[in-house]
């Protein structure tokens, strides 16, 4: 089982029911899959529970993010790029800003 330490965690839920949710562990080790250690979701549905955006690098794929149910590949460079990226796509499928 994969050892892993909670280093952020965020949930918010808007009055118009949509909802971000990010978490992010630091595994114990580092993979080809997951080169950075990391191990993340982000992900921003609206109150139906369809997913507007989502980050995300669950085992067996590579970092990658899912826009309007597109899969793309996703570079990823920091944490605080992550953030920001996932920020700005959410912003430009038109989700609400936390």
């Amino acid at each position: 089982m994969d050892r892993a330490a909670l280093i952020h965690e965020y949930h918010k839920r808007f009055s118009d029911g949509a909802r971000v949710d990010i978490i992010i562990w630091r595994l114990s080790y580092i993979s080809t899959e997951r080169p950075h250690g990391l191990k993340y979701r982000l992900n921003y549905c609206l109150a139906d529970g369809s997913i507007l955006v989502r980050y995300d690098n669950k085992k067996g794929k590579a970092d990658h993010k899912h826009i309007e149910g597109v899969q793309l590949l996703y570079e990823f460079s920091s944490i605080r790029q992550l953030l920001l990226d996932f920020k700005t796509d959410v912003r430009k499928q038109g989700g609400r800003i936390w």
